[in-house]
């Protein structure tokens, strides 16, 4: 980030390369930039008469005024703040009022952690404590830390960039547009560049994660549960400049969740899921046991687990295209066949 005085001295092309949209403030400020070699300083010296007219601002108003703009942008993009190397949860109480099993958990960005536990023993809550950033003044009483420190309150009061994105089981549009309408509105409103290269990323990866295709002329509204999940997991993971993604039973999202999660880590993003898949749950680098509203464990994924995982995958793929099997209209005689040949049955 330039200072005041460094803004006076940098030329006007090298302030448009590193922020696209002060372009856009120099034209509303009326400034002729005939030559963007040129820095603030040397355009304001050479302003003739009647330029000099049509610019409200003398040179420390005028940059002070940018630097504003500069950081205003910066708050509303999420430039600032998206760097978020390790979350913390810190140790809280379970329902009973007993301390938590644990004193300091700590993730770092780019690593997938799931939640698992019986039907309302406290993922969500869980979940919800993150999103809020919570500071002992959740009924847990955990703390969360952002890079070893207290998060500042605007993740929690402000409604522009938000520290997480959450993705829920029910997900529904209520925008009449297209797919590309709508993810053309998104990227715009991020200032992002090469929009339509991106925007084609987006629908291409929402594509291979949806079990039945969509076209980019469709409308949002008419998109099936597993589509519209899937094309805002493509969006969230490439598009939101949120650092922590929260996902509660992505099993139910008819997608093909394990790309979901790659797609995600990819981006470098924390990953948390509440799960009751063990396809998914060994997915995870570690998972946090939930019981009776706490936290009583926490498992790094070993070894032998991942390899228990790949052979869990050759099974579920398999139930998974039994699924597709019935859903087309195959005869049981026929399913019945492709279980024994993996000997499940004799």
């Amino acid at each position: 980030m330039f200072n005041q005085t460094e803004l006076k001295n940098k030329k006007i092309s090298e302030i448009i390369a590193e922020y696209p949209y002060t372009e856009n403030f120099f034209k509303e400020q009326k400034l002729v930039l005939n030559d963007q070699e040129k820095n603030l300083k040397e355009i304001f010296q050479n302003l003739s008469l009647e330029a000099r007219e049509d610019v409200v601002f003398d040179l420390e108003q005028f940059t002070a005024s940018l630097l504003s703009y500069i950081e205003n942008m910066q708050e509303f993009l999420g430039e600032t703040d998206s760097v978020v190397k390790t979350l913390s949860i810190l140790a809280g109480k379970d329902k009973s009022g007993y301390p938590e099993n644990y004193k300091q958990l700590n993730i770092k960005s780019g690593e997938i952690i799931s939640i698992v536990g019986p039907t309302g023993s406290g993922k969500s809550r869980l979940l919800a404590d993150i999103e809020w950033t919570a500071q002992g003044d959740t009924p847990t009483e955990r703390k969360i830390l952002i890079n070893d420190q207290i998060p500042d309150k605007k993740w929690r009061f402000t409604g522009g960039k938000k520290l997480v994105a959450q993705l829920s089981q029910n997900m529904n549009f209520v925008m009449d547009l297209s797919v590309k309408e709508f993810l053309h509105l998104h990227a715009e409103s991020r200032l992002v560049e090469q929009e339509d290269a991106l925007v084609d990323r987006i629908f291409e990866e929402a594509n291979q994660l949806a079990g039945e295709k969509f076209a980019a002329e469709a409308q949002i509204t008419s998109l099936s549960g597993g589509q519209s999940r899937a094309l805002m997991i493509a969006d969230t993971a490439i598009l939101s400049s949120s650092p922590i993604i929260l996902i509660d039973e992505i099993e139910n999202a008819g997608i093909n969740r394990e790309k979901a999660l790659e797609l995600l880590v990819g981006e470098e993003k924390i990953v948390l899921m509440a799960t009751h898949d063990p396809v998914l749950a060994l997915m995870g680098d570690k998972r946090i046991i939930i019981n009776n509203g706490g936290i009583a464990d926490i498992i790094t994924t070993t070894a032998e687990e991942k390899k228990l995982r790949r052979e869990l995958q050759i099974l579920d793929k398999l139930l998974g295209d039994l699924r597709e099997d019935l859903r087309y209209g195959k005869k049981l005689g026929q399913i019945s066949q492709q279980l024994t040949a993996i000997k499940l049955i004799n």
